[in-house]
């Protein structure tokens, strides 16, 4: 995989900002954050390999996008990565330490799944469902994970605006989708904190199903250096529902 694989879209001025959607979407997700961030930063919405408009592919890695991502993003920058988005900025963040500022992660978990009763997460078997599923319509469950991100939203539109976003843009293709599914299953990133140099903060709805606050305020307990901003109204995407608290967040953290 190189460079050209990735799609970015820059807008703005200011800092630099690197953007990660979360699994089966694409950077267009951002728009509500990014009318509020464009004027405070140079952002990079980058949409994931196989989705958007990136070109499509049969498989890819963690590696094989921080890769990619190496080669165009910025030489330093602050990195945001929502829920699968989280787990390659943080994975990027512990390769290419001098090239992250400060790391944001949005409702997101260095380990999806839940392991133990130590470890909060989505139950392993909701995912092996998803990759099922996926083998024989994997449109319609695109749709149903839209409809899990949405739950604990405060109202019904944010499900109508993940729905627009999703049509907005081309669809993601089975093997990508495929490939994020084994990322989020088989990915533990625990390991990595202790190493991370750089300032870093999670974002969390409070209501969120897929990847629980539980897990985020852990991270917190055993790195009290670490930040973490609770968005008491939302589910798992903060940003959707409430993109100006989530926005001053972002702002206030990057200062």
């Amino acid at each position: 995989m190189n460079g050209p694989t990735l799609h970015c879209q820059r807008i703005g001025a200011g800092p630099d900002l690197v953007l990660l959607h979360g699994w089966g979407l694409h950077a267009g997700i951002w728009a509500p954050l990014t009318e509020l961030l464009a004027t405070r930063f140079r952002l990079h919405l980058y949409d994931l390999p196989g989705h958007g408009h990136s070109a499509p592919v049969e498989n890819f890695t963690l590696d094989d996008i921080c890769d990619a991502l190496a080669q165009t993003a910025p030489e330093r920058a602050h990195w945001l990565g929502w829920s699968l988005g989280g787990q390659i900025a943080l994975t990027f963040a512990a390769r290419f330490p001098h090239r992250v500022e400060r790391l944001l992660m949005v409702a997101s978990n260095p380990r999806f799944v839940a392991t133990d009763s130590d470890h909060p997460g989505m139950a392993p078997e909701v995912l092996a469902n998803f990759a099922r599923d996926l083998e024989t319509d994997h449109a319609a469950t695109i749709t149903r994970f839209l409809s899990l991100v949405a739950r604990g939203a405060p109202d019904a539109s944010v499900l109508r605006l993940l729905r627009r976003a999703l049509a907005a843009a081309p669809a993601p293709t089975p093997g990508a989708l495929r490939s994020g599914l084994v990322i989020l299953r088989d990915t533990d990133l625990r390991a990595q904190l202790p190493r991370l140099a750089m300032p870093v903060a999670w974002l969390a709805g409070a209501r969120d199903t897929l990847v629980p606050i539980a897990a985020m305020q852990d991270m917190v307990r055993a790195y009290p250096a670490m930040q973490l901003y609770v968005f008491e109204q939302a589910g798992h995407a903060p940003f959707v529902s409430h993109p100006q608290p989530v926005a001053s967040a972002v702002t206030e953290f990057l200062q």
